[in-house]
């Protein structure tokens, strides 16, 4: 950053502010989302968070980077943002389903469109940092962040994501560096017992022939209605979820009595799955055929979590309403 963009930004050169911020626009809003779990609230937020730089840019002094400056507004108005939500009530429990293998909490979660990460510039990891760029945006190190208060989720995601300093973000929360030590100290505890175990098998790499082979297969079972095909992909400790839903199922035999309901409760429509990239991870479009007209409704979206050559997870979004950040239709002709 030039002295001289800046201050022809605090002098009011929208042109000179656009230079300044939009280098960090894509990176504020996938810092949003892994806080609030929710990419329409993490939009708003980067929104707000500029407007706010832009009538508060005058009284910036430099202590710090702009991109630091950024931050700390953006993670105050995700903490209000989680404060002013309230609790949300909790979903109902469908009848009729197959007992689950366990109850869980309810997550409030929403995929991330892969194009959304495409604009991030890939940092090198600092010294500090405990988790690698693409994990910390994968479902399940979001879903397990969900599980942490606000504070100790902005405290996480501040130091052991982004690699700001323990004074950095005490700073940017208005708080001392122990109080900061204590809520990371704790979040990460939590955050540990969300995540895979260590010395899992890694996922392979994203668009590598590894990974396409499995996709494929998984796309031809589901699509046949191949439920021993299907099931025969999972690792035997594989997790089927559908938050914000509290039912999970575990294991190969757990999640083929789940397949098999949902099998028999959709008649003789034929799910149809068009592909895309969700959290870096594969993801699909999900769609199922209409009896009477020659089109397939938009069902939600299926996100794969892969652990070598097989699928550790399999989660389901039934909302819709998150398809056209996609790219994806409400409706396919058939």
């Amino acid at each position: 950053m030039s002295e001289g963009l800046l201050s022809r930004a605090q002098a009011g050169d929208q042109d000179a502010f656009g230079e300044l911020v939009d280098p960090h626009r894509h990176e504020l809003q996938a810092h949003c989302y892994r806080i609030l779990g929710s990419v329409q609230d993490a939009e708003d937020v980067v929104q707000e968070t500029l407007l706010a730089a832009w009538r508060g840019l005058e009284g910036f002094e430099g202590r710090s980077s702009v991109r630091a400056w950024l931050y700390r507004i953006a993670t105050n108005r995700c903490l209000n943002t989680l404060r002013d939500s309230g609790r949300r009530p909790p979903p109902d429990r469908p009848s009729g389903r197959p007992e689950p293998t366990r109850w869980g909490e309810p997550v409030w979660l929403e995929p991330y469109p892969g194009v959304l990460l495409e604009g991030i510039a890939d940092r090198s990891p600092g010294p500090e940092e405990r988790y690698e760029s693409r994990e910390t945006i994968e479902l399940a190190f979001i879903a397990a962040l969900q599980h942490l208060p606000p504070r100790q989720r902005a405290v996480l995601v501040l130091r052991d994501v982004l690699d700001f300093r323990t004074a950095e973000v005490a700073e940017m929360l208005e708080t001392t560096e122990n109080s900061v030590k204590g809520a990371l100290k704790r979040a990460r505890a939590t955050v540990e017992e969300h995540l895979p175990a260590e010395g899992r098998p890694r996922p392979p790499a994203p668009r590598s022939p590894q990974e396409r082979r499995l996709v494929q297969r998984f796309t031809d079972t589901f699509q046949a209605g191949d439920i021993d095909g299907l099931v025969g992909l999972l690792t035997d400790d594989a997790w089927l979820t559908m938050p914000p839903v509290t039912h999970e199922y575990q294991g190969p035999v757990a999640i083929a009595s789940f397949l098999r309901y949902w099998a028999a409760s959709r008649g003789a429509r034929r799910f149809r799955l068009v592909p895309t990239r969700a959290n870096t991870q594969p993801a699909f479009g999900l769609y199922f055929s209409d009896e009477h007209s020659a089109v397939a409704h938009a069902a939600g979206l299926i996100v794969l979590t892969l652990h070598g050559d097989r699928i550790a997870a399999v989660t389901f979004f039934q909302d819709t309403s998150v398809l056209p950040r996609f790219g994806l239709p409400r409706t396919l002709p058939t």
